[in-house]
């Protein structure tokens, strides 16, 4: 009887819709034009309302957590010891997760672009609890993963319990999820304008969904203003060091943006290599979690407690100047891995700013340039590179460091995003572009599923390097064919 009762009301909801477009059509030119701007400013008001709600209720929910991973940091980092509770720690967070949300499993973002991808945002509301406590118990641990992801989930799960409260249809629905997630991105890091547009152009990669850039950036800066408004801190550096312009030091960003390409990559390779090691191991989940953690143990005894965790304490010094040890990117590429494909769980970006972070101020070393600048422009540079959020990073430069920066941080990201390919720590992206005319990928395959092909074009700047290579080498394209 309900169901029947439903189909009676949106079968009325239709059918008024289509008198509204008859009567449209019927009147003078004058009214039609008012008759649309009436119609786009119902719909704005409508999505600044459910915005300002969104981001509301995700601000506070980020809020509480971060204020609860706060203090129970805090309260672990008290015993010397602490980090020797991660297998316990895995082993919990893997069960927790397993017996009541396995929506909540991995690093959180992934999660809902899949759920808006695949299930039209469709989230259970479990997965909110659930991934906070999971959570907590993996960084505070000393798990090393971080705090975004989680909150892009809260977010998500909210937006999606709330789009099913009001029953709303899957376009909707699917637009109030994005909004959580720059709700929760703009709340963890205390930047509105970067998390409204990460929220936007991280579900597809190369394109930006325009007609939810309202929405999430009212969420965004609601969110950000309720967290802080809460009481919760954010961090901000400015960086001051602005060199004279050159073509010498133009090229050393260009060479910067390769480089930290390449080093998202090397991400996005070993975050993959850890996850096919995981699968390779055929036992109950939670147990994978005992070796996981036994394995961040060995990690830190034999070499360093400061890939344990978020690592803010390293992000802030190589910020500030001071130069970390040359492998500092590798080994927090290696333990977030371990973290993230054996049971713990939490976010990609806190790791993949100290991956940049440490990894800029080792680019700067070897060239004998600024290691702060260049520490922040690793920073945004890896966030472009391995999400495939150039906008969204450079944005976040001039959120983060100031405008100074930005010129120098925004080219390096570009290119940073085009040198990464077609692969992206989030396999649930959607591409949106090719990146090059000479690699074939199938424009709107799902990141995983793509195979990149190289046909390379004979008229081709590309080809003319490789013939002149040949040449170089002193093999002839006739040779080649022989052979």
């Amino acid at each position: 009887m309900k169901s029947r009762n439903m189909s009676h009301a949106e079968n009325r909801y239709k059918e008024g819709g289509r008198r509204f477009l008859a009567d449209l059509r019927s009147k003078a030119p004058m009214d039609k034009v008012l008759a649309e701007e009436l119609v786009i400013f119902i719909s704005v008001m409508k999505w600044v309302a459910l915005a300002t709600i969104i981001g509301a209720v995700v601000g506070g929910a980020t809020a509480g957590f971060l204020i609860l991973l706060r203090v129970s940091s805090n309260y672990t980092s008290h015993f010397e010891w602490y980090f020797l509770a991660l297998p316990v720690a895995f082993f919990a967070s893997s069960g927790l997760v397993m017996w009541l949300a396995p929506d909540a499993e991995g690093h959180g973002t992934e999660k809902v672009i899949e759920a808006v991808h695949q299930r039209s945002g469709r989230i259970n509301l479990a997965v909110v609890p659930v991934k906070l406590v999971a959570t907590i118990v993996t960084i505070t641990s000393g798990g090393s993963a971080g705090k975004e992801g989680p909150c892009a989930q809260i977010g998500g799960g909210l937006a999606s319990g709330f789009a099913s409260l009001l029953r709303f249809n899957d376009h909707d629905r699917k637009k109030l999820v994005i909004c959580g997630i720059s709700a929760g991105f703009a709340a963890v890091f205390g930047t509105p304008i970067a998390g409204a547009i990460f929220g936007v152009e991280v579900l597809f990669a190369g394109s930006i969904l325009y007609d939810v850039l309202l929405p999430s950036f009212i969420s965004g800066v609601t969110a950000y203003q309720i967290a802080h408004a809460f009481g919760v801190s954010y961090f901000y550096h400015q960086i001051d060091f602005v060199p004279v312009f050159s073509e010498a030091f133009f090229v050393k960003i260009v060479l910067a943006g390769v480089v930290f390409g390449l080093c998202s990559v090397m991400l996005i390779l070993v975050l993959g290599a850890g996850e096919r090691f995981s699968r390779a191991i055929h036992i109950w989940k939670p147990l994978k979690g005992l070796i996981g953690g036994a394995l961040l143990i060995g990690i830190t005894l034999l070499v360093s407690r400061q890939y344990l965790g978020l690592g803010l304490d390293t992000i802030q010094s190589a910020l500030q100047g001071q130069k970390p040890e040359w492998y500092s990117f590798i080994m927090k590429m290696v333990t977030t891995s371990v973290t993230l494909n054996f049971g713990g769980s939490g976010g990609i970006v806190t790791p993949i700013f100290f991956v940049g972070a440490t990894a800029g101020s080792v680019f700067a070393q070897l060239l004998n340039l600024d290691t702060a600048t260049f520490a922040a422009i690793g920073m945004v540079c890896l966030l472009a590179g391995s999400a495939n959020t150039p906008i969204a990073a450079s944005i976040l430069s001039v959120e983060l460091f100031g405008p100074k920066i930005a010129p120098y941080a925004t080219v390096a990201c570009v290119i940073s995003f085009l040198i990464t390919g077609h692969r992206s720590v989030y396999p649930s992206q959607i591409i949106a572009i090719r990146k090059s005319p000479s690699i074939q990928v199938e424009v709107g395959k799902v990141m995983e599923e793509a195979r990149p092909e190289l046909r390379i074009r004979a008229r081709s700047v590309t080809a003319m390097l490789l013939r002149l290579l040949e040449r170089i080498r002193g093999v002839r394209p006739t040779d080649r064919a022989a052979k």
